[in-house]
């Protein structure tokens, strides 16, 4: 992973965001901010996001933090459709409630030639 030296080979906000509408129509995250680094994404919860009792399932969660991280990333290398995850560690802390946006925030902590490590936040 090449990380650009100058601003201009880093997408824009709009330009992630048709990337993602193209390459990935079946979700529901939209991006919220992209730069230094960083990465905010808003997913709304629906009825079939839910496990029985309210709570958000688990794999929208991840689904949440992994477009985070993948939109930080590029926002960061430019969009290279290929980059992958090599792992994905998750904390349930609380249950989020179920009528409101999870909000996922990303840090990148390093970005090198082959391999980034990111943090993601989800909140409510």
């Amino acid at each position: 992973m090449n990380a650009p030296k100058t601003d201009r080979f880093r997408p824009s906000k709009e330009e992630l965001s048709l990337f993602l509408e193209k390459e990935f129509p079946q979700t529901k995250c939209r991006i919220v901010e992209v730069g230094n680094q960083t990465a905010t994404i808003a997913h709304e919860i629906g009825e079939a996001e839910l496990h029985p009792g309210g709570t958000v399932s688990g794999p929208v969660l991840m689904e949440v933090a992994d477009v985070a991280i993948y939109v930080a990333i590029l926002g960061e290398i430019g969009i290279v459709p290929l980059a992958a995850a090599t792992g994905l560690t998750i904390n349930f802390l609380c249950k989020p409630p179920a009528i409101q946006h999870i909000i996922a925030v990303c840090t990148l902590l390093k970005v090198g030639r082959t391999l980034a490590t990111g943090e993601v936040r989800l909140y409510s």
